[in-house]
């Protein structure tokens, strides 16, 4: 974990230990709270949520939390159902930032700021991979063979998405361009990219490892400041020419107009699952690295990259407000 983040982390503890016991306390009229995660089951975001939900209702959190997959739409089923939800606290939404990336891209109308953000939990840092058969093996020759064969390179991601938003900075950054290829969720991605039925696509570090050391996948790249412990040998992006960081930030979200208490009450309870030795442990072995910030910094870090994805969206071009 960087300096940053660690700093990060400390303030959140702190910021836990403040909490006055009486504003714990909110009136949430159930006793299952759903966590609307609008990825399938079995998904990277599906996996991180479950391992926290599950660390959040064994700390005896009332109301218990329950995982309920919404998919369709790149996402944007589920958020659509989150955002219409009452904000009484009986529900979730586990974020990232396609609902930025999505309102870019004129898919929707509404952004991170629809909800009220809780906070956010880890980072899972982007890989460029590729399937076993592409003549390149970084992205320093990705680069010369699209610009070669300019819109010919099939990448695949879902439309809107974090996982073509990537694609598009790159072409902005390297002055390529790919042919992009929709998929609706990482495993139908993956799938694409183990069956060569697509050249590009964009992992994660658990993926990496795992089909890197069975060749059936290239890892081209990774979207870090720096490289990551975990694959050392896998060269930034930056290192190789093209100036791009990126990666997904997960987050918990409530419908818009929800009371203040009932924020410092999940808020609380999940700041205090990224705490925990054995979760952190779990995430990290899925590819992800805690990174908690509260509501308040939370939004901050939204609004922040709100601001930059959308400039990065006008420049690419894709901006449809």
């Amino acid at each position: 974990m960087s300096k940053r983040y660690l700093l990060r982390a400390v303030c959140a503890a702190a910021f836990l230990a403040s909490f006055p016991a009486q504003l714990l306390a909110a009136d949430i009229p159930c006793s299952t709270a759903k966590l609307i995660v609008p990825w399938k089951a079995g998904g990277g975001t599906d996996i991180i949520f479950r391992i926290v939900a599950d660390a959040v209702n064994k700390s005896g959190l009332e109301p218990q939390i329950q995982v309920v997959n919404i998919t369709g739409q790149g996402g944007n089923k589920g958020a659509k159902e989150a955002r219409a939800s009452k904000p009484d606290g009986c529900t979730l939404f586990a974020m990232h930032q396609s609902a930025i990336t999505s309102f870019l891209s004129g898919r929707v109308d509404f952004t991170w700021d629809a909800f009220e953000p809780v906070a956010m939990l880890t980072n899972t840092p982007s890989i460029i991979g590729a399937n076993k058969d592409v003549p390149y093996s970084d992205v320093a020759e990705l680069i010369a063979a699209a610009k070669a064969k300019p819109g010919e390179i099939l990448a695949g991601g879902t439309l809107g998405s974090t996982s073509q938003f990537i694609f598009l900075l790159m072409e902005n950054a390297a002055g390529v361009k790919f042919k992009h290829i929709s998929y609706d969720g990482t495993r139908e991605r993956m799938t694409a990219l183990l069956a060569k039925n697509i050249e590009l696509g964009e992992i994660n570090v658990t993926a990496a490892q795992k089909y890197i050391k069975s060749d059936e996948l290239k890892a081209l790249g990774i979207a870090t400041a720096e490289r990551d412990s975990r694959v050392p040998d896998i060269k930034t992006l930056r290192e190789q020419g093209v100036d791009l960081v990126f990666g997904l930030d997960r987050g918990v979200m409530l419908p818009k107009g929800t009371d203040a208490d009932i924020v410092k009450h999940y808020e609380a309870a999940f700041l205090a699952a990224m705490s925990d030795s054995q979760v952190k442990s779990q995430l990290e072995a899925k590819g992800s690295s805690v990174q908690p910030l509260s509501s308040a910094d939370y939004r901050k870090h939204l609004a922040d990259t709100f601001e930059a994805f959308k400039a990065a969206a006008i420049e690419v071009g894709i901006y449809k407000p």
